[in-house]
């Protein structure tokens, strides 16, 4: 015998987000910082209605519920709207990042099947290019040069949003964090709502109708740590920029008075390096979550001496992409302020809805004891089960997941990433975290940035090549480099050499390219391994 309960079902779908914002909070602002210098606002009850009049038109032009409605633009609220207004007739909303080179950018959308893409003015040249060689998308609709709104102007907002099962499909992202071609993440309804309702909450983002949210953080890249969700869920005012310029990122924290952003670390550097050279300032900025690559502590420790709050996230977008977020413990006001900053500098809390467990290379599940490390996996209501078209699942028998991230977990329920499983540089049978080195070395007054990977030695299996960016006008040397790593570091992991270079080279995310720079740096000859050769 089935038993239920007695109480109403609704189904969990996205567009209740947009449908609540609308109701409750109405008038709350949407500002848009275009690429054009120009800025416009509008409101929760005008993305909803402009929403309908986008779903009307795609449904104009033919779309069918589940067809894919691709995106290649920055942060604003043409943006916003099209995410509502795509799922909101039914469609699969793909956000496409325009960082990626040529080749990923025809297989995505060749991949996904795109039926419409709308995109930026400023990508048009890579539109035109690429056109020939995107076998679906039929409609292509400018974002920012007066078409989209011409578009969605003719129709009216009499629109119904298309219902459903709440395990349908709403969002598709592709992963570029892979070997091989990107991989597609299809989130769900449900899966969606369920990670906005746990982001919203005071172990996450801590937002409300009182918040003001700039997410320096791109709406192609993992949903933009899912803040156009969770936004309208609480009511909050959204700044949206498509300029990250540390300027205009300071101008607008402070005549919006945005009160939490979050960022890469890169973005963080680089408006660090702007405030500490022309004397600008954040405004009433009081909550900064850091995530996509771990936070330096000279980074965490900057935003204290200003009196901010600091969250430190990891995820990806397998993930939705939020998997642990640095809020304060039960016991943080007893905590010394050194415990504070290292308790911040992991990667934060599991948040309900997310199991995290370390395995060895036999898949045995190792202690939680903050000693152990090991592959991380993970589970849990919005993780991904398979990825997009493929047929065999992407976790194993009892829906465990490997993130690629080697970890530990603390007793007191935090998760410390101490490297990528293919970045960690395997030395003498022992591991020697990259991401430790990188951090420690942009510690160092005068540098601007840090990359740590293994080159080939003849005894040692792999040793550490620090490779630096000094900040402009620093004249840092190794010396002084290497007095400060050893305050902060195993005296086995002094790097073997210390480069100084212009530039490191990024991803498509912002995330330092290890990749690329083990290839750059192949044949690089450690004076140590050298030495050993000459004997």
């Amino acid at each position: 015998m089935n038993i239920l309960g007695a109480m109403q079902h609704h189904q969990l779908r996205v567009m209740r987000l947009v449908d609540h914002a609308e109701r409750e909070h109405g008038g709350r602002e949407i500002v848009s910082a275009w690429a054009d210098g120009t800025i416009s606002r509008t409101n929760w009850r005008g993305v909803a209605s402009d929403a309908r009049r986008m779903a009307k038109a795609l449904t104009r032009l033919g779309v069918q519920r589940g067809d894919r409605v691709a995106t290649l633009a920055m942060n604003h609220a043409h943006h916003l709207i099209s995410w509502y207004g795509a799922i909101g007739m039914g469609g699969v909303l793909h956000t496409i990042n325009p960082r990626l080179f040529p080749d990923q950018l025809t297989y995505i959308a060749n991949h996904a099947e795109d039926r419409v893409l709308l995109y930026d003015k400023a990508f048009a040249p890579l539109v035109e290019k690429l056109k020939p060689s995107w076998t679906t998308i039929q409609h292509y609709i400018c974002m920012d040069d007066g078409e989209f709104r011409a578009w969605i102007d003719k129709e009216d907002e009499d629109f119904a949003w298309v219902e459903g099962d709440e395990r349908e499909p709403c969002g598709l992202c592709y992963t570029s964090g892979t070997t091989g071609n990107p991989k597609g993440v299809l989130y769900e309804h449900r899966s969606t709502m369920l990670h906005t309702l746990v982001e919203v909450g005071p172990d996450v983002f801590e937002l409300s109708c009182r918040s003001v949210v700039l997410p320096i953080v791109p709406m192609f890249h993992a949903n933009a740590w899912g803040v156009p969700w969770s936004a309208p869920m609480v009511g909050a005012k959204l700044v949206l920029s498509a300029d990250y310029r540390p300027q205009q990122m300071c101008d607008l924290f402070r005549d919006e008075g945005v009160t939490h952003s979050a960022g890469v670390p890169t973005v963080w550097l680089g408006m660090i390096d702007h405030i500490e050279r022309t004397g600008a300032d954040l405004g009433p900025l009081k909550s900064v979550t850091i995530g996509g690559s771990a936070a330096p502590r000279a980074m965490v420790e900057w935003f204290r001496r200003k009196g901010l709050n600091v969250g430190h996230a990891w995820g990806m977008t397998e993930m939705s992409p939020i998997g642990t977020c640095g809020t304060p413990p039960a016991n943080w006001d007893e905590m010394t302020d050194e415990e504070q900053i290292d308790f911040i500098c992991r990667q934060g809390r599991i948040p309900f809805g997310v199991e995290l467990r370390i395995v060895d290379d036999e898949d045995n599940v190792l202690p939680r004891d903050g000693v152990a490390s090991g592959r991380l996996q993970t589970r849990g209501h919005w993780i991904v089960q398979r990825y997009f078209k493929e047929e065999h699942d992407a976790v194993d028998g009892d829906g465990w997941f490997d993130t690629g991230d080697v970890a530990a977990l603390h007793p007191d329920g935090t998760m410390q990433i101490t490297d990528r499983a293919k970045d960690v540089i395997k030395s003498g049978g022992e591991w020697i975290s990259s991401i430790e080195l990188e951090n420690a070395a942009v510690g160092v007054p005068g540098v601007a940035e840090a990359a740590a990977i293994g080159i080939a030695h003849p005894k040692w299996d792999e040793r550490p090549l620090l490779l630096i960016v000094r900040r402009p006008g620093s004249d840092v040397h190794e010396e002084t480099i290497r007095e400060h790593l050893a305050k902060h570091i195993a005296r086995w992991w002094m790097p073997d050499a210390i480069e100084f270079v212009e530039e490191l080279p990024h991803t498509a995310t912002g995330k330092l390219s290890k990749k690329t720079l083990r290839d750059q740096w192949r044949n690089y000859s450690l004076p140590t391994a050298e030495a050993m050769v000459g004997r």
